[in-house]
């Protein structure tokens, strides 16, 4: 598991979750289900979560 460091980064990934760009924001997926869980709108992405 991921661990923050309150530095503005993150030690490890972060497991079962990937994250996808949408034309609203990058939004976080479970990658069991493959259910959307959070998502961003400020454009950035998450921290030490892969990419699809």
């Amino acid at each position: 598991m991921a661990t923050n460091t309150g530095s503005g980064y993150r030690i490890g990934a972060v497991k079962g979750r990937s994250q996808v760009k949408t034309p609203g924001g990058y939004r976080k997926r479970d990658s069991a289900t493959g259910q959307f869980v959070a998502g961003k709108k400020d454009g950035s992405a998450f921290k030490g979560i892969r990419r699809e």
